[in-house]
Formats: C-alpha cells, sequence, structure tokens
C-alpha cells in the first residue's frame, strides 16, 4: 500500500464554518471506531483496461479524485480517513484485486464505508471480494450490485479486465451458493454487442438504457431504482464515469456518445447512499490524461462528496 499524498487546498478560516475535506482527512486506522465515517482506498491500476484493448491512463485517476476532493467544503465535522493505494502493476491484477478486497472487507467489518477511488473498472472484482468477505454481507443475502455504466461489462474472456468484472462476480456467486442481482443504468446500445445482451439476458441482468434515463425520464428511473432497493439487504454502487456525457466527463476510457445527465445520475446516487442499505462504492475510469480543465476528476468528485455527506450506515446485524 502506497501512503497518500497530502491532502492540502483552500483554507478561508480555522473554525469549523470553514472546514472543506483536506482539514478532516486523516491517514485510515482500522482499531479506532469511526462511527458513520469513510475511508478512500486507492486502487491505481489500468492493467484491466489495458487487457480490455482500451486507452491506458486510469493508473492516474485515485490521486486526481484526491486533488478534486480535497478543496469541497464541508458541512460539518466528518470522519474521513485515507487508507493509501494499491499500485497494480503489470501482470499483476488478480494479486491486486485480492488485496482491495481484503482492504475493503476490513474497512467494512470497522464500521466504514469504503469509497474505492480507480482506476478502470476491473476495480469492480476487487471491490465485489470485499463485500462478499465481510460480515455485513453474511448477516444480509441478498446483495444487489448497481452499476452506473454504458457497459455491461460482461466479457466471456478468458483473461480478466475491466470488460469481465461482473461476469467474473456472477461466476464467483454461483461457486459460493450464493446469489447476487446486478442492475446496470445507462447501457449504450451502440456499444455493446448482440452477444454481450444476451448474456445479460441470460445471467438476469436488469438495465435501462442511457436513451431512456434522459431529464424527462426521472420517474422511469426512480422506479428502477426503487425496485433494486426493495428486491436487496445490501448494495455495492459502482461507477464508471464513462456513464456520462463526453462534454462532462471527457476524461474516461471511452467517452460517451451519449450518456447519462449528471442530474440523473446524482438523483440515483443520492437515493442509494440515504438508503440504509449502501455498504461500498467505487469510482472507475477517469483518465486525466484525457480531461479537459479537470472536469471528469470534478464531476466525480461531487458525486463521491455527496455519496460521503449523506449516506447513512446499514445498521450491523447481531
Amino acid at each position: 500500500m502506497i501512503a497518500p499524498p497530502p491532502w492540502t487546498g483552500r483554507s478561508d478560516g480555522s473554525g469549523l464554518e470553514h472546514l472543506r475535506w483536506h482539514h478532516v482527512v486523516r491517514p485510515y486506522e482500522p482499531d479506532n471506531v469511526a462511527e458513520n465515517g469513510c475511508v478512500v482506498i486507492g486502487f491505481a491500476s489500468d492493467e484491466g483496461v489495458r487487457r480490455n484493448r482500451g486507452r491506458p491512463g486510469a493508473a492516474a485517476g485515485p490521486d486526481a479524485l484526491r486533488a478534486a476532493l480535497a478543496g469541497l467544503a464541508l458541512d460539518r465535522a466528518r470522519s474521513i480517513e485515507d487508507a493509501g493505494t494499491l499500485a497494480v502493476t503489470a501482470g499483476e491484477l488478480e494479486a491486486g484485486q485480492a488485496a482491495l478486497g481484503r482492504t475493503v472487507a476490513a474497512a467494512m467489518d470497522a464500521h466504514r464505508l469504503p469509497v474505492v477511488l480507480g482506476g478502470g473498472h476491473e476495480v469492480a472484482y476487487g471491490t465485489y471480494l470485499g463485500v462478499a468477505a465481510s460480515r455485513l454481507r453474511q448477516g444480509r443475502p441478498r446483495l444487489g450490485i448497481l452499476n452506473l455504466d454504458a457497459h455491461f461489462d460482461l466479457r466471456g474472456d478468458p483473461i480478466p479486465s475491466s470488460g469481465t468484472p461482473f461476469r467474473q462476480i456472477a461466476a464467483a456467486e454461483r461457486t459460493a451458493g450464493t446469489t447476487h442481482r446486478y442492475d446496470v443504468l445507462g447501457i449504450s446500445q451502440p456499444s455493446n454487442t448482440t452477444a454481450l445482451f444476451d448474456t445479460a439476458r441470460q445471467l438476469g441482468v436488469r438495465y435501462l438504457l442511457d436513451e431512456h434515463c434522459g431529464s424527462s425520464d426521472r420517474d422511469r428511473v426512480d422506479v428502477f431504482v426503487t425496485d433494486v432497493l426493495d428486491a436487496v439487504d445490501l448494495v455495492y454502487l459502482t461507477i464508471d464515469l464513462d456513464v456520462l456525457p463526453a462534454s462532462v466527463a471527457p476524461g474516461v476510457s471511452a467517452p460517451a456518445a451519449f450518456g447519462v445527465p449528471m442530474e440523473i445520475i446524482q438523483r440515483v446516487c443520492d437515493r442509494v447512499t440515504v438508503s440504509g442499505k449502501l455498504a461500498a462504492v467505487d469510482v472507475a475510469e477517469l483518465n486525466p490524461a484525457f480531461d479537459i480543465d479537470n472536469r471528469t476528476a470534478r464531476t466525480a468528485a461531487r458525486l463521491i462528496h455527496r455519496i460521503v455527506v449523506g449516506h447513512v450506515p446499514p445498521v450491523p446485524t447481531t
């Protein structure tokens, strides 16, 4: 684990009324009790993107997200810790995902919300490993995975990549004898082959196309999210930034030609974080080398900020 860079930013004063993220973030101390706290975990990887023949650069995402978060204002003092960053080297993706899983599980067992900063969307399998191994999952068998994404990421390739994590999760759930529900909001039809739509149907994946997630489709989106939340005990939320329009999120591995409006994505995140079921969240595919004026990083930081400040933690089972 690489120690995080210093959190720095503007300071307008020393009082609580001037709080920003960089004022409150402290090193992760898993043995300390942090009521309604969160822990930031970096996952610096673009190995999965490279294997999926995408444009590399997402490994620089975690530090860019930290920089974008640092100056955001907080309404009050909050428990926010930084565990540092897992750096994945070429050929070591599977080991990196396993290490991430252990870190996520430990954070959940210490009553924190893990906020994982990717990295390519291969981060999803690592986050899932942590959720699956946590004590919280053991007491809540109905796991829901809500993916905000233009892609299913259900490829059946023999070598894991950023395009395979949810196929891997389905296989892991079968092997463990457990079940999960996988829903995707923002699917781009031109970006997913008929074979991938067929795989989604075979696996019982529920999805909403990006063209059905516009500003005028709020009611349809609300019904979709309500159906997810009502059907599960625990939610793992994963946000692939390519779900947003390229004008909003240009700095991603695969920019969207259409995309889902920011107001809809924010609305979904707000509903999930206050549900009392959100156990872990990750943000994937920020590629700072292709960002414009830090636009993508700032957008992602706003989503993370709202999730953290609005989060209602699941009640531990006895």
